[in-house]
């Protein structure tokens, strides 16, 4: 992974066909998507259960750019090798989900992954500023996180560009997942992040057989997010 702020669209495979996963993550990388996506959820953390390491190891040898695996799990500690092993390229912990979250992201690039934080809409940035020097992500939720399809919180755009000031010239990604939409590319953006993750936007009114409408959805997310930024 070589760092660049080009702006890159996140196929979240949590609105891909679950029977097709192989299948799907080889559909949205030819149609253009740059990282693919995977939402982990534990029923616990958020009230959503997905996908274990099992899974990332199974897509794994379908995906040949960048695994993207967003742990939305309490405790994350334990999983993280297991994560890493199946091929994640960078692994995102909560901020809010543990006590001890330097660790976390210490064992995250000890795994050799990129290590990524997430940030829940209610949670503020103080806490980022000691943490900067530890990330190649932050990945900014503009929806509350448990479940595809939900509408954009709007009040994020500012925290991201906040972020972005905070961020400087450190090679950190800022990712954005949650109702990312051409209409809300541009806003998140022109406030600095790079990363945005999309799921139903994108997979929206193609399949596996029909991949083509993949391809215009993550064209037309691109083209709104570069004319803004």
């Amino acid at each position: 992974m070589t760092f660049s702020r080009s702006i890159k669209i996140a196929p979240s495979i949590l609105s891909a066909d679950f029977a097709n996963f192989g299948m799907e993550c080889r559909a949205i990388e030819a149609q253009g998507a740059d990282w693919v996506h995977v939402d982990v959820m534990d029923g616990h953390f958020v009230p959503n259960l997905t996908f274990g390491p099992a899974t990332c190891a199974a897509i794994r040898p379908h995906i040949k750019g960048v695994m993207d695996v967003h742990l939305m799990i309490a405790p994350v500690d334990p999983y993280i090798e297991a994560y890493a092993k199946a091929g994640a390229d960078v692994i995102s912990a909560h901020l809010e989900a543990g006590p001890h979250i330097h660790r976390t992201l210490q064992a995250i690039r000890g795994a050799g992954a990129k290590a990524g934080l997430a940030l829940n809409p209610g949670t503020g940035l103080e806490d980022v500023a000691y943490l900067l020097d530890m990330v190649d992500l932050v990945c900014v939720m503009t929806v509350n996180p448990g479940f595809g399809g939900q509408k954009f919180i709007a009040s994020q755009v500012e925290k991201v560009r906040r972020l972005r000031a905070m961020i400087g010239d450190r090679p950190i990604h800022i990712e954005i997942d949650g109702g990312v939409t051409v209409d809300t590319a541009p806003l998140v953006a022109a406030a600095g992040a790079d990363v945005l993750v999309a799921g139903s936007a994108v997979f929206k009114g193609g399949s596996v057989e029909n991949p083509g409408p993949y391809g215009d959805n993550i064209r037309a997310i691109r083209a709104a997010a570069e004319a803004a930024a």
